[in-house]
């Protein structure tokens, strides 16, 4: 197996502001846009105190992170321890080229340089940040002053009038933090990117400590809104309250602002999933994990193999998707579970920074001595937040919606393991062991 210290050196090409960016922009997604009427249905207006607490785990985890990456920032370290949107302007386009455009457009930014990749995820990122602040600026607007409804300020009434606030108890609560956990899941990007950034450490304490607020400023602002100004029993029925709060206040052009902007968070989201795979396929590569040709460096200082490797994979997924779209049309609606499928996949990162951060601190006490960032309630916060993301997979479980997609997501996590273990079964054999 090929040595660590072998693996060759990314190019520090990344600003401070662009690394936090690129942590932002991974965290708002198509989750915040598509997602939040599903998660209102199942609880009502204490979706509000759903994403404070999720947020509660979410900081944690990252403060974990941060504290391991404070010691060692290097790429992949957390691991050692959009088509039908552009129809809606062009109605005509076939879907299939314009996928296969995004594709290529992706994978050319990401082949060009991690600059490139890094310049090209702050303005998606920025573009939802701005519309966020709109959405939320617009929607006290509405609340206070009665803009858009007839001069008549909304108040706060709807926060407890119609069921009250808890409308779906305790079990309906915990369904939405299937949702929410997917929301927030891409954070953690900030643990690869730290490889290709200037000045790390200062960039990661800086970024860990601003981007965990925003978000939680940007989610639960954004739901505070909506839940404030419309009935949460309706809002099946006004479509996407982002549109309509635009709308409220007498922009015309809502639909395409947010039409666009949904468009930007689905690329984000394929962008930085090109980027962060990519590092991480590179890193397994140079581990004995992946094929070695993954772990290959361009002229421009990029994995080249890998990124190509995991466009590829995008590709036949998005092919996949056109297939099964063809032959049953609904599931162009299945938008709660084909989202949570991903979401105990995408839970890995985070039981793994929780679980590695307890090693980490047995491990190197003598670097924590005067460490500026170490995680808060060691152990404690570790175990209870690990403890919380099991109880909310059991929710997914029970909860018949999220149910198959929770399924789907631990056998591809099961026979990840199994071709994992019976490969260094088989690498112990060859060594002798």
């Amino acid at each position: 197996m090929e040595n660590k210290k072998s693996m060759p050196k990314l190019k520090r090409s990344m600003t401070a502001g662009q690394m936090e960016m690129i942590s932002l922009g991974g965290a708002i997604g198509v989750g915040l846009f598509m997602g939040s009427t599903s998660t209102i249905k199942w609880t009502g207006p204490s979706v509000l105190l759903a994403y404070m607490f999720v947020g509660l785990i979410l900081y944690i985890v990252m403060r974990a992170l941060g504290e391991m990456l404070y010691v060692n920032p290097g790429t992949g370290s957390f691991a050692d321890y959009a088509t039908e949107y552009l129809k809606f302007w062009w109605p005509k386009v076939n879907v299939f080229w314009s996928g296969i455009i995004i594709i290529l457009f992706l994978v050319l930014a990401n082949l060009a340089s991690a600059k490139a990749y890094a310049s090209l995820e702050f303005w998606f990122a920025m573009i939802k940040v701005v519309t966020i602040i709109l959405m939320i600026i617009l929607g006290f607007i509405v609340i206070f002053f009665g803009v858009g409804n007839g001069g008549k300020p909304t108040g706060f009434s709807n926060l407890w009038s119609h069921g009250g606030f808890f409308t779906g108890g305790v079990k309906g609560f915990f369904f939405s933090m299937s949702i929410i956990v997917g929301s927030y899941e891409g954070i953690e990007l900030l643990g690869i990117s730290a490889g290709e950034v200037a000045n790390p450490k200062k960039a990661i304490v800086k970024s860990v400590k601003s981007v965990l607020w925003r978000i939680l400023i940007f989610y639960v602002g954004a739901i505070f809104v909506i839940v404030t100004i419309y009935p949460w029993n309706e809002l099946s029925n006004i479509g996407s309250p982002f549109v309509t709060t635009f709308a409220k206040v007498g922009i015309t052009a809502a639909a395409s602002i947010i039409n666009f902007v949904v468009l930007t968070a689905a690329l984000s989201g394929a962008n930085s999933g090109i980027y962060s795979s990519s590092r991480m396929l590179f890193k397994l590569a140079h581990d004995g994990d992946a094929p070695k040709t993954f772990g290959h460096i361009s002229k421009r200082i990029v994995p080249n193999h890998a990124i190509l490797g995991i466009s590829g994979g995008i590709l036949i997924g998005f092919i996949i998707n056109m297939i099964a779209a063809t032959i049953n049309k609904s599931t162009q609606d299945l938008f709660v579970v084909v989202f949570s499928s991903s979401v105990l996949p995408g839970m890995i990162p985070w039981f793994v920074i929780l679980l590695a951060e307890l090693k980490f601190r047995r491990n190197n006490q003598d670097l924590l001595v005067n460490h500026p960032f170490k995680l808060p309630l060691y152990p404690i916060s570790n175990y209870f937040a690990f403890l919380m993301l099991i109880v909310i997979v059991i929710f997914m479980l029970i909860n018949p919606e999220t149910r198959v997609s929770v399924l789907v997501g631990a056998a591809v996590l099961l026979i990840a393991t199994i071709v994992y273990l019976f490969r260094h079964k088989k690498d112990g054999v060859n060594n002798g062991e």
